[in-house]
């Protein structure tokens, strides 16, 4: 019984590229979820800032109001204000456990580092799909990736599903990773422009 032939370097390469782009989705799909995240995030800490803020002004307000005597009955002015100082010292509270402005920034900060985990994973499978790198190296190239989406994932925050669906949405219906031809030919200046007749 003879044995199988050995899989020559082009079959190498083909596994190769395979497991690359695999990984690529991966880490677009975490970068994007960390960006969608970070967003969500900053949304709570804007509204909370907002209540806060409307509510601080509501309690001077209504001291104001106590103090000159605007309203009728000083008990219920007494009453209100006592009421809005509750909520006040209740959303000064949730600020100090509920960071989102904090949470918002390591968010940011991971989707930095994937971002560029991403884009080289990009260049390593435009350079393993043009023959401009060895399967040698690109291991290599790929092992320190892995090493480097590691530690980012490492250190991440975790993220919700909410911001995933967003994510994926982002990515699937409205091509937010990619452009058309034409697209970027409207981001660079005439000289670099490849479809100069459409531009």
């Amino acid at each position: 019984m003879m044995s199988p032939e050995p899989a020559t370097d082009d079959a190498h390469n083909e596994y190769l590229l395979a497991q690359v782009r695999e990984a690529f989705g991966r880490v677009a799909y975490s970068h994007k979820t960390h960006e969608k995240q970070a967003d969500l995030c900053f949304k709570r800490h804007r509204w909370q800032q907002g209540l806060l803020v409307a509510f601080t002004a509501l309690s001077t307000g209504t001291f104001l109001a106590g103090v000159l005597g605007l309203v009728g009955s000083p008990v219920l002015t007494s009453l209100a204000t006592s009421a809005i100082a509750i909520v006040v010292s209740a959303l000064s509270l949730a600020t100090k456990s509920f960071r989102f402005d904090e949470e918002s920034g390591a968010h940011r900060d991971i989707a930095s580092r994937l971002w560029d985990v991403r884009e080289s994973y990009a260049s390593l499978i435009a350079d393993l799909m043009s023959g401009a790198t060895s399967a040698t190296d690109a291991r290599a190239r790929r092992d320190a990736l892995q090493e480097a989406t590691r530690k980012a994932y490492a250190e991440a925050p975790r993220t919700t599903a909410k911001a995933y669906g967003r994510a994926q949405d982002g990515l699937k219906n409205n091509e937010e990773l990619t452009f058309s031809s034409r697209e970027i030919d409207f981001l660079l200046p005439e000289a670099l422009r490849l479809n100069e007749n459409e531009a």
